[in-house]
């Protein structure tokens, strides 16, 4: 294979891009080429944003979601025998919590050159700006739906945070965060430590720690907004 896989991060929302992404990618992104991307739509206006001059019609985009198979997957990687490629997602970095993480698993079986590139996380910055333990954590994902057995599940991470000193993060979809707060108030310790993290990087960010019990007499407005649980408790 002659070309690299290049892993593209975007901004977190509605940002400029000069606040988050760095100059020596905005100028890379130009020479690429074909992209993997897991919407269309979204990355041609990512795309845009970057640099104004890009003909997007030039450009062969790739779509990754969860009808994609591997084999699929392999015969995208093809044009790396000839031209270098980018994996955008969403938001944020590809590979982290993202399907980006599939492409990258073949690529490495086919020799490829895989190569990261910096941009906001989500995950570390919010862990970042908690004030937990950021030398023993583990991302979670999403909990389980039904509210009996996201309760078990965050009683379990919750003493898993006790014992092992171990910061939790976990997210939810938009629309379900205010049920998530709810059954972490339910479910958690009053002492533990629970940190909310919202619209990170745009100009309604809001990240706050407090003790369980004293979130219950201040509950935020979390619907349909993008956000990261994070819960720690000390012995």
């Amino acid at each position: 294979m002659k070309g690299k896989l290049f892993l593209i991060p975007t901004t977190l929302g509605d940002t400029e891009i000069d606040q988050v992404i760095p100059n020596q990618i905005q100028r890379l992104i130009p020479d690429i080429k074909h992209f993997i991307v897991e919407n269309i739509r979204t990355t041609r206006r990512y795309l845009k944003k970057v640099n104004r001059e890009i003909n997007i019609d030039e450009l062969s985009f790739y779509e990754l979601n969860k009808r994609t198979s591997p084999k699929d997957i392999s015969s995208y990687l093809d044009v790396l025998k000839e031209h270098d490629m980018g994996i955008i997602s969403e938001a944020g970095c590809p590979g982290v919590a993202d399907p980006g993480a599939d492409v990258v698993k073949i690529a490495h079986t086919k020799d490829i050159q895989v190569i990261p590139l910096v941009g906001p996380s989500s995950i570390l910055l919010s862990l970042m700006a908690s004030g937990f333990n950021g030398q023993n954590f583990a991302f979670n994902g999403y909990l389980p739906i039904q509210s009996g057995d996201r309760g078990k599940k965050i009683k379990q991470l919750d003493s898993r945070s006790l014992h092992e000193g171990q910061t939790q993060l976990f997210i939810e979809t938009p629309f379900r965060n205010m049920k998530m707060l709810e059954d972490l108030l339910q479910n958690c310790n009053p002492a533990t430590k629970l940190c909310i993290a919202v619209d990170i990087t745009l100009e309604t960010e809001y990240i706050k720690t407090m003790s369980v019990k004293a979130w219950k007499n201040n509950i935020p407005d979390l619907h349909k907004r993008p956000c990261i649980f994070l819960i720690h408790q000390e012995k």
